[in-house]
């Protein structure tokens, strides 16, 4: 079936399969390499996106969505999104393999709580699996991207 999907701003027509899943659809078709399979079963959060706004596993979820947003659409204008810049400030990140999600599941977070406390990041980043066991980072990394906000 032929699909329009807007991904990070720009509308793409897309020919997919009735089951194709969002995550092959921008990987493969579209080139967006920064969404990683992690597990296919939706618990690692290794491709998590944005869409309409809310962290969303595209593993699982079908090619759809009104606007969707991936680790390549969130810098504009040459400047990364406040919570890369924290990311990349703190070192919340080892091999990498986990942190486009991670960042994702942060930025989901911070556009509806602007002052999470540090129970609601961990409930946010829950689903958010880092082999490298950067944790304690990630929770800095967000912490400091909220107070730039702030």
């Amino acid at each position: 079936m032929l699909l329009t999907l807007t991904v990070n701003g720009i509308e793409h027509r897309v020919e997919v399969a009735s089951d194709q899943k969002l995550l092959y659809v921008l990987r493969e078709q579209l080139g967006l390499t920064g969404t990683k399979y992690g597990c296919g079963e939706g618990q690692c959060g290794a491709c998590t996106v944005l869409v309409d706004g809310t962290a969303t596993r595209s593993c699982l979820s079908p090619a759809a969505g009104k606007s969707i947003t991936t680790i390549e659409g969130l810098e504009r204008d040459g400047h990364l999104h406040p919570v890369q810049e924290a990311f990349l400030r703190v070192e919340a990140f080892q091999c990498g393999y986990c942190t486009s999600g991670a960042i994702l599941s942060a930025v989901s977070l911070l556009s509806k709580t602007a002052q999470p406390s540090d129970e609601q990041i961990k409930a946010a980043m829950e689903g958010n699996i880092c082999r490298c066991g950067t944790y304690p980072r990630i929770l800095e990394a967000v912490r400091s991207a909220a107070s730039k906000r702030g």
